[in-house]
């Protein structure tokens, strides 16, 4: 989960991928590389302190904090190396340029760069013409993906899936979301990263916050709302457009 601009979801959607995962019975880590706001490890917390509380069983993913700095370096590159004894591990970037978040990038099967969807994050990835909304050029990231693509396939020999994930999706087909599918739809054909719709902008997602749960925490939810019903919806359809290895089965 990366990109460098803050408030697109990349934690939500980190934790909210963690669990599924382990929910569907994978062993899974998430590794926080923002150690100074640590949203998705105190989102986990927040998680096994309510199931101590109520005494519930909730699945989640192993969680650690790895800081910057030559330790954190050398930290990530050691849980990396110990991935053989899990199925997936899930690493929260923070939003902002750093060694670790370019360390993570490098060795990514699946890169996932959440965008609110707004011409303010599309510059993140690409430059329109303020005239005619039309893509002019890859942006500062967009180009630092590609470099770490072009030399993961080079020395590696294996390629890297990038999702351009679009959080808080109005229901409105306004103009402006029509104008975002038109050039995320362009500029995805000039340098390959798959489109997939993300979290709405839903209260239910900042609700679920101090008790660390999920849409997918069906039995521990006591009211279950049609609003509950769409959102989980979305989750399950972001899930299973990730397309990840082995398939990952949610329940019903």
């Amino acid at each position: 989960m990366a990109n460098e601009k803050g408030g697109t979801g990349k934690s939500t959607t980190a934790v909210h991928i963690g669990v599924a995962l382990a929910l569907a019975g994978h062993r899974t880590a998430l590794i926080d590389l923002d150690h100074r706001q640590r949203t998705s490890t105190r989102y986990l917390e927040n998680r096994w302190l309510h199931a101590q509380r109520h005494g519930l069983t909730l699945p989640a993913p192993d969680v650690a904090v790895v800081a910057d700095g030559e330790q954190g370096e050398e930290e990530l590159a050691l849980r990396l190396s110990q991935a053989s004894s899990l199925d997936f591990i899930v690493i929260d970037s923070p939003g902002r340029d750093s060694v670790l978040a370019r360390a993570a990038l490098a060795q990514a099967d699946t890169l996932v760069t959440p965008i609110n969807d707004s011409f303010v994050d599309f510059d993140l990835i690409g430059d329109v013409d303020g005239e005619t909304f039309a893509v002019k050029k890859p942006s500062f990231y967009a180009e630092l993906v590609w470099e770490a693509r072009t030399r993961r396939a080079r020395e590696q020999g294996r390629p890297m899936d990038w999702v351009v994930l679009r959080n808080r999706l109005s229901a409105l087909d306004a103009r402006n979301k029509q104008r975002m599918s038109v050039a995320l739809d362009s500029l995805a054909k000039r340098i390959g990263f798959r489109v997939l719709p993300g979290l709405s902008e839903r209260v239910i997602y900042r609700e679920f916050f101090p008790r660390g749960l999920t849409l997918l925490d069906r039995a521990a939810l006591i009211e279950f709302s049609l609003s509950h019903v769409a959102a989980r919806n979305e989750l399950r359809a972001l899930i299973t457009g990730l397309n990840l290895p082995g398939g990952v089965e949610l329940a019903a």
